[in-house]
């Protein structure tokens, strides 16, 4: 069974208070669902190791913005800081997109890709990957869908033609346009 995840990551125990909005674009550049999960307070904050890198990605005032493309198999989820500076850009590879329940959400298929601020890009989940065909959680067909589009998004990212890492900003801007200034929470 794949795992499937919301956009307003309403399960996360470790956000103690938070606002959420979210959003179909549909413009050339992007069609699909903007979800935004604005962190104000955390029992902790979380922070990942890669290689000799220590990175903190949730923390009070951070915020998550994801991007669920239509007719696409991935997500991209960009983490800024408490000051909207880009922390990483994290690219889960997905067998679909979707919305249940007015939520958007992905079935991820276990290959990530992490774009940091410095533009180093890192390959994460390959033997979770491997595993899941193993066991029998995914299929040779959803395998090599995987690694398909984790090779075309490499390559994109090479070339400098990933569009959503430089439209993520402009993205934030205008989810962070739906906070209803009466009440301090976000529209849905």
């Amino acid at each position: 069974m794949l795992k499937r995840r919301h956009g307003d990551r309403s399960e996360w125990k470790r956000v103690l208070k938070r606002q959420y909005t979210q959003k179909f674009i549909d413009t050339n550049c992007f069609k699909g669902y903007v979800t935004l999960l604005h962190i104000h307070k955390v029992t902790d904050p979380l922070f990942v190791n890669y290689e000799e890198k220590n990175v903190c990605i949730v923390d009070d005032g951070y915020m998550w913005l994801q991007h669920f493309p239509s007719n696409e198999h991935y997500s991209l989820t960009t983490m800024f800081d408490a000051n909207g500076v880009v922390v990483q850009w994290y690219i889960d590879i997905t067998h679909e997109n979707g919305v249940e329940n007015d939520l958007p959400y992905t079935d991820d298929l276990f290959l990530d890709i992490i774009v940091l601020s410095t533009g180093e890009v890192i390959q994460k989940d390959a033997d979770e990957l491997d595993e899941a065909l193993n066991k029998g959680t995914i299929n040779k067909s959803q395998y090599e869908l995987a690694w398909a589009e984790a090779d075309k998004i490499n390559q994109q990212i090479e070339n400098n033609d990933f569009q959503l890492l430089e439209l993520a900003k402009t993205h934030l801007d205008i989810l962070l346009k739906d906070l209803d200034d009466t009440n301090g929470n976000y529209k849905r």
